[in-house]
C-alpha cells in the first residue's frame, strides 16, 4: 500500500489516523518470537514497531522527516490505548508502551475510526448580509428581466426601434453602515475567501461558522502596532511582564536590555524552562480547540506553498486577539532562538529547532480527542509557522483591500436593476457615478448611435424581407431616428440604390406589331350601302 497525500477537507485527522494504521499494519513485519520458553506466532517487538513506524512517518509527505523517535513512541502508546495493537496476552487500554523488547501483535478486529455522521452539505456560498434599504416607491417592482439583443424581425414585430431590452431600475439610497454591519461584512467575506482557498463546497464540516466572532477579525486587522503585533483593548489579557522579558532575553541573546543576566552557567536553560512552563499550563491551545479541524485541513495544502500561506493568514485572523498576539510573540521568539548561533545549546541531545517544536507544539495546536494525531500534526504546523511566521501572522493585504472597497461601494448611492442583487457578488460589482450634463449628452449621442446605425444597416442589407416590408421599416426608422437615418442616407439617391428600378419586358406579340409599317385605314366593300 502506497502512502498518499491527504488533502484539505472534513475529518482530515480521522482520515490520516486510519491511513497510518493501514500502512502500519501492511508494512510491519510479523514473525515468530519466543518469550519465557513459549513461542508466539505473527508478533513483533516494541523496538521493531518503533523502527518501522518511525520510518513510515518520516517518508510520508503528510508528516515528513522531522518526526522524532520520541513522537513515534507516543503514537504507539495511543495505538495500544485504542486497541490498534495489543500485547501477546491480549491486553490493551493503557499507555504503557515502551521502546523495548516486549512483544505485541495486531488484534483481529478492525481498529479504524468511524467517520462522524453529519448531514451532508451541498455546495454552499457564504452569503453577505442583507442590508436594510431606504423606502422606495412601491410601484417599482422587482421583476426579473432577461436581456435580449434585438434583430430586425423581432424589432418589427414589436413596432419599436430598440437595441435591447432595458430592465427596470431604481435608485438605492444606502443608510450609513454601523460598526456591526462592517464587522459582519468582514466575517462573511473572510469566510468566503477561506472556503475558496481550501477548495471546499462548504465550511460546516471543518468549522462552525456561528462561533466565529466578527469583532475578533476586525480587531486583528486594524488594532496592530508598527511591527504588525496585535494591540489589545483589554490590558488584563496581556502577557505578564516577566514572561515578556524572558522571551526577549532568549530572542535577543546575548543582548538582553530588559533583564540583567546572572553570571552562572545554564542561565539560558532556566529562562527557557520558565517560558515552557508558563505556556504549558494553559487550559486551551493558542489556536483553540474550536479551530483544530480547520487548521488540520490547511495542513493538506502545505505542498502548495502560496495557498498554504494564504489559508493560514485567513485562519489566524479568526483567532481571539489575545491568542493571536501570544502566537505572534511566541512563534517569533521560537524562530529567532532557532537561528541564533550565539545562544548556547538548550539541550545536549536535541537540536534547538527540534526542541522548540517539541516544547511548544502542544500549546499551539492540539485536540480534545486523544485518538487524533494531534502531536504529529501540531509539529508539522509549528515547523511551517516558524519558517513563514512573518507572512502568516500578518494581515492579508489583498483580502483587506477587497473588503474595504466593498464597504465603500455599499455606502454609495447606486442604480439597482430589477432582479439583481448587488450585495451578493464578490468582488463587489462596479457602480455608477455622477457625470456632468455635457458629458451625459455626449455619451448618449455616441453610445446610442452606433448600435442604432448597426440595426439600420441590418435592415438595409437584409435580402430575406420583401421590398415592401423593407420600405415600411426604413420609413418607420426615419421617423423615429432621423439623425441616424440622415447619416446613412444623406440624399434620396443613396436610398434609391437599395431599390433599383426593374426594366419591364414587352411581350413578343406587341414587339412584332410595332415592327410593321403603318397602314392607313381603308373602307371595305362591306361598309358600302
Amino acid at each position: 500500500m502506497e502512502p498518499r497525500l491527504v488533502g484539505p477537507g472534513p475529518y482530515r485527522a480521522t482520515r490520516l489516523w486510519n491511513e497510518i494504521i493501514e500502512l502500519f499494519r501492511a508494512g510491519m513485519p510479523l514473525r515468530k518470537h519466543r518469550c519465557r520458553f513459549k513461542s508466539y506466532e505473527r508478533c513483533f517487538k516494541a523496538s521493531e514497531a518503533v523502527d518501522c513506524l518511525h520510518e513510515l512517518l518520516g517518508s510520508n509527505q503528510n508528516f515528513g522527516p522531522e518526526v522524532t523517535r520520541n513522537q513515534t513512541v507516543k503514537l504507539l502508546k495511543k495505538f495500544l490505548k485504542n486497541h490498534v495493537i495489543e500485547d501477546i496476552k491480549g491486553r490493551w487500554g493503557k499507555e504503557d508502551f515502551q521502546d523495548d523488547g516486549h512483544l505485541y501483535r495486531f488484534p483481529p478486529s478492525s481498529p479504524l475510526k468511524p467517520y462522524p455522521k453529519k448531514p451532508s452539505c451541498g455546495k454552499e456560498v457564504i452569503k453577505f448580509p442583507d442590508w436594510n434599504e431606504l423606502e422606495v416607491d412601491t410601484s417599482q417592482e422587482h421583476i426579473p428581466v432577461k436581456l435580449v439583443t434585438m434583430n430586425s424581425e423581432l424589432w418589427y414585430k414589436r413596432h419599436s426601434i430598440a437595441i435591447g431590452e432595458v430592465p427596470a431600475c431604481k435608485l438605492v439610497l444606502r443608510r450609513e453602515l454601523t460598526q456591526a454591519n462592517i464587522e459582519e461584512i468582514w466575517k462573511s467575506m473572510t469566510l468566503s475567501q477561506l472556503q475558496k482557498v481550501l477548495g471546499l463546497d462548504c465550511l460546516d464540516e471543518v468549522l462552525d461558522t456561528k462561533l466565529v466572532n466578527s469583532k475578533h477579525i476586525v480587531q486583528n486587522a486594524y488594532n496592530v502596532n508598527k511591527q504588525g503585533i496585535v494591540t489589545l483593548e483589554d490590558k488584563s489579557k496581556e502577557l505578564p511582564h516577566w514572561i515578556l522579558s524572558a522571551m526577549k532575553c532568549l530572542a535577543n541573546w546575548p543582548s538582553c536590555s530588559d533583564l540583567k543576566q546572572p553570571a552562572y552557567s545554564g542561565f539560558e536553560r532556566d529562562v527557557f524552562k520558565t517560558i515552557v512552563d508558563y505556556f504549558g499550563q494553559m487550559k486551551e491551545p493558542l489556536l483553540t480547540f474550536h479551530f483544530f479541524d480547520v487548521f488540520v485541513s490547511v495542513l493538506g495544502l502545505l505542498q502548495k506553498h502560496s495557498k498554504a500561506i494564504e489559508a493560514l493568514q485567513i485562519t489566524c485572523l479568526l483567532l481571539p486577539p489575545e491568542n493571536r498576539k501570544r502566537l505572534q510573540l511566541l512563534v517569533r521568539m521560537m524562530a529567532r532562538v532557532s537561528f541564533n548561533k550565539d545562544l548556547p545549546r538548550l539541550s545536549e541531545s536535541v537540536r534547538t529547532r527540534t526542541l522548540m517544536v517539541q516544547a511548544f507544539s502542544r500549546c499551539i495546536l492540539c485536540s480534545k480527542d486523544e485518538m487524533d494525531l494531534d502531536e504529529l500534526l501540531a509539529a508539522k504546523l509549528v515547523s511551517f509557522l516558524m519558517d513563514n511566521y512573518q507572512e502568516i501572522l500578518s494581515v492579508p493585504s489583498t483580502l483587506k483591500s477587497s473588503i474595504e472597497e466593498h464597504v465603500v461601494h455599499l455606502q454609495r448611492v447606486q442604480i439597482k436593476y430589477a432582479g439583481a442583487d448587488t450585495d451578493a457578488m464578490f468582488p463587489p460589482p462596479s457602480f455608477c457615478h455622477q457625470v456632468s450634463t455635457d458629458e451625459f449628452e455626449y455619451q448618449r449621442a455616441t453610445g446610442s448611435q452606433e448600435p442604432l446605425a448597426a440595426l439600420l444597416e441590418e435592415i438595409a442589407m437584409n435580402k430575406e424581407i420583401s421590398v415592401k416590408d423593407k420600405k415600411k421599416k426604413l420609413k418607420q426608422f426615419q421617423k423615429s431616428y432621423p439623425e441616424v437615418y440622415r447619416v446613412r442616407f444623406p440624399t434620396p439617391e443613396t436610398e434609391a440604390v437599395l431599390f433599383p428600378e426593374k426594366t419591364k419586358q414587352k411581350s413578343p406579340i406587341l414587339m412584332w406589331a410595332l415592327k410593321k409599317p403603318f397602314q392607313p385605314f381603308h373602307r371595305t366593300r362591306s361598309f358600302r350601302m
